[in-house]
């Protein structure tokens, strides 16, 4: 049984198809990332993948007990999420709002949760900081742990290294790879870093409007869509 199967899927906006034909499915604890040019149809994938989007044809499935609420999800940072008021602490607790269901408070589980979290990260030194006081590399993994104390399976990472520097970069990338080399979690991640792709990825996706390749990065890397896509890493 498959974590998540996307058949025959299209997406879109007011009627108007922006993504079609997708077809992929994954089984758990693998690392995809999803590639394309901008506006190809990435971020709408995710979006229906978490539900906040219906598609306007096929079907997408998420088996293995997974539950909606058991994707962790780690969106494109704003200039308001990057400015909110609010501490270390309290942004990476909010994670498990989802886990409450009719308790009014969060519990011994819910803070212990937090905290292993902020420990996995490397930041429990900073749980009291205002988040917007940190650096950008701090901010991702701020928001890194949160998506992980949403996160039962799979984790949804839409382009996180974006703005970072080198060094954060490596170190957010190594901190992605360690949650789903060492915790079995799959990762789906949008991601225009050619580099990290082909040294991270198990599988790619490729989309442009309509799906492209799926498959291994190996197998990828022997199309000669893959080959000009290693040509840029070297540029």
């Amino acid at each position: 049984m498959s974590l998540i199967r996307c058949e025959d899927v299209s997406l879109g906006y007011e009627g108007k198809v922006i993504l079609q034909d997708v077809n992929f499915r994954l089984d758990g604890g693998e690392y995809l990332c999803i590639i394309g040019e901008n506006g190809a149809g990435k971020s709408t994938l995710i979006k229906g993948i978490l539900r906040l989007k219906k598609p306007m044809k096929g079907i997408i499935e998420t088996d293995c007990g997974l539950k909606n609420n058991e994707i962790g999800y780690m969106p494109q940072q704003t200039e308001a999420q990057k400015d909110f008021p609010a501490s270390v602490y309290e942004v990476v607790i909010s994670g498990r709002l989802n886990k409450l269901g009719m308790r009014p408070f969060f519990n011994k589980k819910d803070k212990k949760d937090v905290m292993d979290k902020l420990e996995l990260m490397g930041i429990a030194g900073l749980k009291n900081k205002c988040f917007h006081d940190l650096s950008g590399g701090q901010k991702q993994r701020v928001l890194l742990a949160r998506a992980m104390c949403a996160a039962g399976k799979m984790i949804l990472l839409d382009e996180p290294a974006s703005g970072l520097d080198p060094v954060a970069t490596k170190e957010l990338y190594e901190l992605i790879e360690k949650i789903n080399r060492e915790m079995g979690i799959t990762v789906i991640m949008v991601s225009h870093d050619t580099e990290a792709t082909i040294k991270y990825a198990s599988h790619i996706l490729h989309l442009s409007h309509r799906q492209l390749f799926f498959g291994t990065t190996g197998d990828f890397l022997k199309t000669d869509e893959g080959r000009n896509f290693a040509v840029r890493k070297e540029v």
